[in-house]
């Protein structure tokens, strides 16, 4: 059985160029948005950010209105123990925190998603370090994608990459199982999911045209979380702080393309010794 008769969505080269527009779209909205994170800055003042900057760039938010309840603002803010899909509003920033910021786009029919975890002023070296494991563990994904292999070569390279790493304070990293990556295309979620753990060698074949959202979201603590009572917000189940990276890319014939990345992931991926694909 091939991908499309699975459900998954095969772009065309002209397509997943259309795909880059949206991805730079987010990239760019995102670097703004790290820009704008200091002490004193509400959430709420970031999705107004976000969401102008998208929309003065041809964008529409992805976030917005999506899913059941419908999500009530254009991007995700989760701020210390929330993980993913933290509503913004009136919560201020305080020195210290941490905030992952998950942001979408659509530029003519096509999405982008992308997300960074960003210190709020000086975060406690622990904190630091999950940052920049959840960051690593994202790129290792990328660095194991082939075409040819299979999508939980991804998953494995994720996991592998966080167990490798030392904990701060000597006890297990959390990698949450219940949330995943995910295809993206004319819709923000496809299939097939991208799971952050898992053995290699299993799923969907990775082939040329395939778009694929990798995101690992680790916590200090438990893999498990809980549903806040907004039906949205997801928390750590035993409040440990997390962290959550996200790009959306995909592999052409010469190598790795990092759609989100404005630079295309061109110098993240030459570190790894990885090949580059994109234009």
């Amino acid at each position: 059985m091939g991908l499309r008769d699975r459900g998954v969505e095969i772009k065309t080269p002209d397509q997943i160029a259309k795909m880059r527009v949206a991805g730079l779209l987010v990239g760019r909205t995102l670097e703004v948005l790290r820009e704008a994170v200091r002490p004193g800055v509400s959430t709420g003042d970031l999705d107004r950010i976000a969401e102008r900057h998208i929309r003065d760039g041809g964008g529409t938010p992805s976030f917005l209105g999506y899913g059941d309840p419908p999500f009530p603002a254009s991007i995700c803010a989760s701020v210390n123990d929330q993980v993913v899909h933290g509503i913004p509003g009136d919560r201020v920033l305080a020195e210290g925190d941490v905030i992952s910021i998950d942001c979408g786009a659509i530029v003519d029919g096509w999405h982008g998603d992308a997300a960074i975890t960003v210190a709020v002023g000086e975060v406690a070296p622990d904190v630091r370090e999950l940052m920049r494991v959840t960051e690593e563990a994202m790129w290792a994904g990328f660095a194991a994608a082939r075409l040819g292999g299979r999508v939980t070569d991804i998953s494995h390279a994720v996991e592998q990459h966080v167990r490798s790493q030392a904990h701060p304070t000597g006890g297990s990293w959390g990698i949450l199982e219940d949330f995943t990556g995910h295809g993206i295309g004319t819709a923000m979620h496809q299939p097939p999911n991208v799971p952050n753990y898992g053995r290699a060698g299993r799923g969907p074949r990775l082939e040329r045209g395939l778009a694929l959202a990798v995101e690992p979201m680790v916590t200090l603590g438990s893999k498990h979380a809980v549903l806040d009572d907004d039906e949205w917000t997801v928390l750590s189940a035993d409040g440990s702080w997390a962290a959550h990276s996200e790009h959306t890319f995909t592999l052409t014939p010469d190598g790795a393309w990092i759609l989100t990345a404005v630079d295309g992931g061109r110098e993240q991926l030459a570190r790894l010794g990885v090949p580059y694909g994109g234009d």
